[in-house]
């Protein structure tokens, strides 16, 4: 099936702009889980989604109102906000292919 845009005909099969993965990571302070955690998600979004993402830290211990947005109950936890729908991790996210499963990552690249 195609679509006419402009006099031109566009298939559907034509890939649009990647998308941008908003990453948010909740942590308390700079501990060793918490530095864990972001250098283990920098290390997958790098593999996997190169260029495609951000990543928000958000420090508890500085804005703990933040937490009540995203129903945060435990720390690490990394909240996807975008593409939708939302997802969270709980943990050090040294489990890459827990990871990937969690984000729909897995799935995608197969």
């Amino acid at each position: 099936m195609t679509s006419k845009i402009r006099g031109k005909a566009l298939s559907k099969n034509v890939k649009a702009k990647p998308e941008t993965w908003q990453l948010r990571l909740y942590v308390a302070g700079q501990t060793p889980k918490s530095l864990a955690a972001f250098a283990n998600l920098k290390k997958i979004c790098e593999e996997h989604l190169k260029g495609q993402y951000t990543i928000e830290v958000i420090d508890l211990l500085e804005n703990p109102k933040l937490a009540k947005g995203d129903q945060i109950l435990a720390i690490p936890t990394l909240v996807r906000q975008l593409p939708p729908p939302m997802r969270k991790i709980i943990g050090d996210l040294s489990n890459a292919e827990r990871v990937l499963v969690g984000l729909d990552l897995y799935l995608r690249e197969k």
